[in-house]
């Protein structure tokens, strides 16, 4: 054999935090809330036997503007869970959350994914993108790392699939909730 053929499949992972959290909580998975997802597992499954070259997270930082109990209870829950996640070897990226009109809104983390998956196409850093998000705003990069000759497989739910991202995806992989079921973390107590 040549170097070639022992050569693995260089995968890097991108996940829209809140794009994926905001699926969770459809009726149709209802996953439980206060439930603990495993991510670390949820990745190992999607690379399966390729070299995982990044796993990136990408979610809006809540902050503590309004000084209220709640605010600080969100922003602490979500602090103890950026640790975790850092610790399975995530790069956590962060993007704002901003009142839009009375109603809270994420910025910036549609464009971090984006530009990270164009970086990563021109730099050779990856063979294939898995994008878990059903965003199709990111339609543009991904029809330049499909340019670039890189594959891109998505991963989104079988109840709301992104018809636009399918099209351009290399591979589709819709989640039902008996897939989702496997990840939920598991519990010391039970109520």
């Amino acid at each position: 054999m040549n170097n070639f053929e022992d050569k693995k499949e260089k995968v890097a992972v991108y996940i829209d935090g809140s794009n994926f959290y905001n699926y969770l909580q459809d009726k149709e998975i209802n996953f439980p809330r206060g439930t603990k997802f495993n991510f670390k597992d949820f990745i190992d499954y999607l690379v399966g036997d390729r070299e995982c070259v990044s796993r990136r997270y990408y979610t809006g930082v809540f902050r503590n503007i309004d000084g209220t109990p709640k605010s600080e209870k969100l922003v602490k829950g979500q602090q103890k869970f950026f640790t975790n996640i850092e610790k399975d070897g995530f790069i956590v990226k962060r993007g704002r959350i901003m009142p839009v009109k009375g109603v809270y809104k994420e910025k910036g983390t549609d464009v971090k994914i984006a530009v990270d998956l164009v970086i990563g196409a021109v730099d050779e850093y990856y063979d294939t993108a898995i994008l878990v998000s059903s965003d199709t705003d990111l339609i543009p990069a991904i029809k330049y790392i499909k340019y670039r000759r890189k594959k891109l497989e998505y991963v989104g739910f079988a109840h709301a699939p992104s018809l636009g991202i399918q099209k351009y995806a290399y591979l589709s992989m819709l989640l039902l909730p008996k897939d989702i079921e496997k990840f939920k973390e598991k519990t010391l107590f039970s109520n």
